[in-house]
C-alpha cells in the first residue's frame, strides 16, 4: 500500500521573473560571448559558448512547464519516472522539476445516485467534444429479505481524503465508488424487509437506522481507496410492478384491521365507563340480560360505519 506523503512546494514568483527577466539577457550576453569568441578564432571558447547556449535555451523551454497553479480544495500528486515523489495539498502559484509527472486531484464533495451512469470527458485532438457527465440514476431491482422484488436507489456523499491510495491503490476511482456503492445497497436491501409491524429494522420505516448501516457498508468497501463516505440515504423504495398492487391492497387491508382494532377498544372503554357511571350513580339497576343487550347496542352504534337509528321506547322498560 503506498503511503501519502505532503510536500511544500516553493513559491512560482522567483522562478517566473528568472525566467522573463534573468534569462534573455543572458542570452543576449552568451550570443555576444560566441560571437567574439568566432572572430578571435578560439575553438574551445566559441564551443563551450555553444553549449551554454544551448543549455540556456533548453531552461528557457523547460522552465515554464515546472509551473503550477493550485485551487482552494484540490491537490497534486507527483511522480518522477514511476517513483511517488509527494502531494501537494497548498493552494496558489508554485513552481516544481518540471519532469515532474502531475496529476491534478479535487477534495471537494461529491455525490452521486446509485445506478447512473458515468461517462467521461471526450477528447478530439486535444479539444474536448463532450463534457464529463452522470445521466439520471435507475432503481436497482432486489429481492427484500422476505423475498419480495422492490426497486431502491441511494445518493451517497464522499470526497477524497488520501490522494495516494485513490490514485495508486484502484484504477479508476469514480467507477469503483459507483460499483461498490451499488454492491452495498443490493446487500443492505438483502437483509432487511421492505415493512415489518414486528419491530424489527425495515427499510421504509427504520429510514435513519438504513441510512448509518448503508454509509458504514460502503464506508467499509472504500476504505482501501482513500475515499470518505460523508452520508448515504434512501432516496426511492417502492414494490417492483409486478406486485405493487397486490401489496398496496395488503397495506389497505392491514390499516382497516388496525382502525378497526383502534375502534374496537375505544368502543369497549366507553361502555365501560358508561355502565360504570350507570352503576355509581345509581340511576338504574340492570340485570345480566339487560346488561348483555345494552353492551351489545353500545357496541353496534359505536362501532357501526354508518349512523345508527334509534328506536324509542314508549313504554315500560319491561
Amino acid at each position: 500500500m503506498v503511503t501519502e506523503k505532503i510536500i511544500k512546494l516553493r513559491s512560482g514568483w522567483p522562478m517566473l521573473v528568472i525566467w522573463l527577466l534573468g534569462l534573455p539577457p543572458l542570452f543576449v550576453y552568451m550570443l555576444g560571448f560566441v560571437g567574439s569568441a568566432a572572430d578571435g578564432d578560439l575553438a574551445l571558447l566559441m564551443l563551450l559558448g555553444i553549449l551554454g547556449l544551448a543549455v540556456l535555451v533548453l531552461t528557457f523551454i523547460l522552465l515554464p512547464f515546472g509551473f503550477q497553479a493550485i485551487q482552494p480544495n484540490q491537490a497534486r500528486v507527483y511522480t518522477l519516472f514511476g517513483d511517488y515523489v509527494g502531494s501537494a495539498r497548498d493552494s496558489g502559484f508554485f513552481w516544481v522539476n518540471p519532469f515532474y509527472y502531475k496529476q491534478k486531484l479535487s477534495l471537494r464533495v461529491r455525490n452521486f445516485e446509485t445506478g447512473s451512469i458515468f461517462t467521461p470527458e471526450h477528447k478530439e485532438n486535444g479539444v474536448v467534444k463532450k463534457a464529463a457527465s452522470r445521466s439520471a440514476g435507475k432503481p436497482a431491482k432486489v429481492n427484500d429479505r422476505d423475498g419480495n422484488p422492490i426497486e431502491i436507489s441511494a445518493v451517497v456523499v464522499w470526497r477524497a481524503v488520501n490522494t495516494a491510495e485513490i490514485l495508486f491503490e484502484v484504477d479508476d476511482y469514480m467507477d469503483f465508488v459507483s460499483v461498490q456503492s451499488e454492491a452495498a445497497l443490493r446487500n443492505l436491501a438483502s437483509r432487511h424487509p421492505y415493512d415489518n409491524e414486528d419491530g424489527q429494522i425495515s427499510l421504509r420505516g427504520n429510514t435513519d437506522e438504513v441510512a448509518d448501516q448503508l454509509k458504514e457498508d460502503i464506508q467499509d468497501r472504500l476504505k482501501n481507496a482513500g475515499i470518505e463516505v460523508i452520508e448515504a440515504r434512501l432516496n426511492h423504495l417502492a414494490y417492483a410492478a409486478e406486485i405493487a398492487s397486490a401489496m398496496l391492497r395488503r397495506q389497505q387491508a392491514q390499516a382497516v384491521i388496525s382502525a378497526r382494532a383502534q375502534i374496537v377498544e375505544g368502543a369497549v372503554s366507553m361502555v365501560e365507563h358508561a355502565l360504570g357511571g350507570l352503576e355509581k350513580s345509581g340511576l338504574v339497576e340492570l340485570d345480566e340480560e339487560r346488561r348483555a343487550t345494552m353492551v351489545s347496542n353500545l357496541l353496534v352504534v359505536l362501532c357501526s360505519e354508518s349512523h345508527t337509528q334509534p328506536v324509542v321506547n314508549a313504554g315500560t322498560i319491561y
